[in-house]
């Protein structure tokens, strides 16, 4: 089963952490749409911080490796956290506890080839065609 698979069926599951990650995608897809850099520059932030080698396993053709809530927090700071929290309606230890589950495979399958498709998140993207498919729910 895809990732796409996975949210929409979380959509309407009772698990709490798949009802999160579903309420969180549309909060994080506008979050790194509105980045500067859109994802291309959320790996450069990701590189900055000290996580490039976790990145860098998203973004190649390897395992992903994993990365902590706190980790992310550090590198994405308060104020993408706090807006994906007030976007998301989640509270911020389930925003990064969702995320340290969903960006490693959604930096992975939006970077097929070692690179971000179609630049920022555009239509030929993953986080592009979830996008899409958000708006028509």
């Amino acid at each position: 089963m895809g990732l796409l698979d996975s949210i929409v069926a979380a959509m309407g599951t009772e698990n709490p952490q798949a009802r999160a990650q579903a309420a969180l995608l549309p909060a994080l897809i506008e979050q790194v749409k509105a980045y500067p850099g859109g994802l291309p520059g959320l790996i450069e932030k990701f590189q900055q911080g000290g996580l490039g080698e976790v990145i860098a396993s998203w973004v190649g053709s390897g395992k992903n490796q994993p990365v902590t809530p706190d980790q992310l927090h550090a590198v994405l700071g308060d104020d993408i956290v706090n807006s994906l929290s007030q976007r998301s309606g989640l509270d911020v230890g389930a925003v990064l506890g969702s995320l340290s589950v969903m960006l490693p495979s959604l930096v992975d399958q939006a970077t097929p080839d070692g690179a971000p498709v179609a630049g920022r998140a555009g239509e030929g993207s993953v986080l592009g065609s979830l996008s899409g498919i958000l708006g028509r729910l």
